[in-house]
């Protein structure tokens, strides 16, 4: 499932070889959008996201669960977004350790890049 928005995510390995890296960034466009119009979007994608997980024919579980990660993730950027205090040139990472979500995570992405 393809959800388009402001996020750029991409998957890596870990140094410990323990789960996944996911490598958060912010889109261009994103980023030229003034702090209103970034936390106009942010809430649309956040909300688009919220309407794929809860739609029973839009998607398979293990997209979902992946879905349900990017959005935990989202919700918790939200208010930086918002203050403005996050600097959105630079990327993020967040080490995923269970086998599970990192599987979760690493489906719902590779199908997005198809």
């Amino acid at each position: 499932m393809l959800i388009e928005g402001p996020l750029k995510i991409a998957i890596a390995e870990p140094e410990d070889g323990q789960g996944k890296v996911l490598v958060i960034g912010f889109q261009p466009d994103f980023q030229a959008l003034d702090l209103s119009g970034q936390s106009r979007q942010f809430r649309a994608y956040l909300e688009t996201l919220k309407q794929n997980i809860e739609a029973p024919e839009a998607t398979d579980e293990r997209n979902r669960a992946g879905m349900l990660i990017v959005q935990q993730i989202a919700e918790q950027l939200l208010p930086h977004i918002e203050s403005g205090d996050l600097v959105l040139e630079e990327t993020m990472t967040v080490q995923i350790r269970q086998n599970e979500q990192a599987v979760a995570v690493t489906d719902l992405l590779s199908r997005n890049n198809r």
